[in-house]
């Protein structure tokens, strides 16, 4: 069973698909590894490192990939790598499938098995393979080390012989994994921290971690939540109510935080240039979502945008990626875990059950064809 880890080809990602843990782990289940010079580099991880592990170092991507059963890749394969990837293999990766049905079919055209890390469904036996939340964790932590790196003033209270300093105020939008992260982060840098979400569950969440919850409550709130624990779009109706009220409040903060996105579709506008134009010179705004259209108006994907009036807007693209190091090691240990599944311990050779729950919900190509029912090439009408 041959491995084969590679470079990733996005000049913004810096993350790596193994570590030298789940290199180890995977040999003593039967795997050889062949890994391209400089992949982990940019994670802190060295060729001498991913050796020591067992792991054998190609010179170029190419030689890696060649005999490969099974790619590990943070980011889906560009045209080239599935050229080099061999019939058969198992690629698997965050594969950003929503409207990209040629990168679908190339990698079905090549008889490649791929399978989508980021559609794992959110059950118990799947949390350790959850590379959402993961790398969403990671991102909501460093969102607020970003805000206060732009922000130039001290975050908690400060009782000093020179004056006492206020605490700053942050707002979070969106409480999801990385929004909860924020809330707890913000918190422990002693911030005043409120919080909004259309999901009702999120307000005990919010509450728990020390701050106040911000939301219209009426009978739409109550069921803006779908059974798979994801946020529903919401009425036009109920975005302009909630739209009044997060836009005084907006005025009042020093630092907002966007972290809203809906599976397979565009990030929803949470700020307008209305709102942005309320709050005070030296506030910031940092946009989580900015890599899907962005939540905040005048977000540009990997700039720190100083508007008219004086607000900072960080759009920095794959936040978790700067921290690679740590972000690199919960994703190689979700794919290490995803793949474990799909092993047999006794023969230490592969064996992917294709009638398993995970793998039905995360394999998009599979015998030269898109399988995914989510993704399958729309059928002409006459």
């Amino acid at each position: 069973m041959r491995i084969a880890v590679i470079t990733e080809s996005d000049p913004n990602e810096t993350r790596v698909a193994a570590t030298p843990e789940t290199v180890k782990k995977l040999a003593a289940l039967g795997a050889t590894f062949c890994i391209e010079a400089g992949a982990g580099l940019r994670s802190g991880i060295t060729d001498d490192d991913y050796t020591a592990a067992g792991a054998t170092i190609a010179k170029t991507a190419k030689a890696a990939l060649k005999d490969a059963e099974v790619v590990l890749k943070v980011r889906r394969p560009n045209a080239a790598e599935i050229a080099a990837t061999p019939k058969g293999a198992l690629v698997l990766a965050v594969m950003d499938p929503y409207g990209n049905d040629e990168a679908l079919k190339a990698m079905a055209d090549a008889g490649l098995a791929t399978f989508a890390m980021e559609l794992m469904p959110r059950i118990t036996r799947a949390q350790v393979m959850d590379v959402l939340s993961s790398q969403a964790n990671l991102a909501g932590y460093r969102a607020v080390i970003d805000a206060a790196e732009e922000y130039g003033r001290a975050l908690p209270m400060m009782m000093t012989a020179a004056g006492t300093v206020p605490a700053a105020r942050i707002f979070i939008m969106g409480v999801g994994v990385a929004g909860l992260q924020a809330i707890a982060t913000a918190r422990r840098l002693g911030a005043v921290v409120t919080a909004t979400d259309v999901r009702p569950a999120t307000k005990e969440q919010v509450e728990s971690l020390g701050a106040k919850f911000v939301a219209v409550e009426d009978d739409e709130f109550k069921q803006a939540e779908t059974s798979g624990g994801y946020a529903k779009e919401m009425s036009k109706e109920y975005q302009a109510k909630q739209a009044a009220l997060v836009a005084s409040h907006i005025a009042k903060q020093d630092i907002v935080i966007t972290t809203a996105l809906i599976p397979g579709r565009p990030a929803p506008k949470l700020l307008s240039a209305e709102m942005v134009a309320s709050m005070r010179q030296g506030s910031v705004i940092v946009d989580l979502a900015v890599e899907r259209g962005g939540n905040v108006v005048g977000a540009e994907p990997g700039k720190v945008v100083t508007t008219a009036n004086g607000v900072k807007i960080v759009g920095h693209l794959n936040v978790p990626g700067r921290l690679a190091a740590t972000s690199s090691s919960l994703y190689a240990k979700n794919l290490f875990s995803f793949l474990e599944t799909m092993i047999d311990k006794n023969a230490k050779a592969l064996a992917v059950k294709w009638d398993d729950e995970l793998v039905k919900a995360t394999n998009l190509t599979r015998d030269g064809a898109v399988v995914h029912p989510n993704f399958q090439p729309a059928t002409a009408t006459v």
